[in-house]
């Protein structure tokens, strides 16, 4: 995540980031008249929102579809630093997902990988041999029933 906004976020930047979740693709040609600006003035804003980490346009894949058929998530206990390992983590490619928490486990992640021959490696000489990892269980997805990237405007 980049720099926080410097202030919060207003009507015109709701818009702009309503409009951007429904079409990501549209040109600031049609995305301007739709929030009130100019073109000049619509393109900027939507640069500061990227700039500031306030949302990202990307193409989002469909894991199956591009062959990363085996996604599980894992609870894992530390002993020492966890946001140590959190950042070892986030630097293995089929990690898509690291966050420090409270509760049953120090660590949960998300892998996405193409079998579970894969997942076996993985789990077996990436993440276990972590310093500071010292267990870790397993949840296999069976099948995906929902996955969301829109959170809204904070409205």
């Amino acid at each position: 995540m980049n720099d926080q906004p410097t202030r919060g976020l207003d009507d015109t930047d709701r818009a702009i980031i309503r409009e951007l979740q429904a079409d990501g693709r549209i040109p600031y040609a049609r995305l301007a008249p739709r929030v009130g600006l100019s073109e000049a003035a619509t393109r900027q804003r939507v640069n500061r929102l990227i700039r500031h980490g306030v949302m990202q346009v990307v193409a989002v894949t469909d894991p199956i579809a591009v062959g990363l058929g085996y996604q599980a998530l894992i609870g894992i206990d530390v002993v020492g630093d966890a946001a140590s390992v959190a950042d070892e983590l986030a630097c293995i490619t089929a990690v898509d997902y690291v966050v420090i928490s409270a509760g049953r486990y120090d660590i949960v992640a998300e892998i996405v990988c193409r079998d579970a021959d894969e997942f076996l490696y993985l789990l077996d000489e990436k993440i276990r041999k972590i310093s500071g990892v010292q267990s870790t269980e397993t949840l296999v997805y069976l099948r995906l029933v929902k996955q969301t990237y829109d959170w809204g405007t904070g409205e």
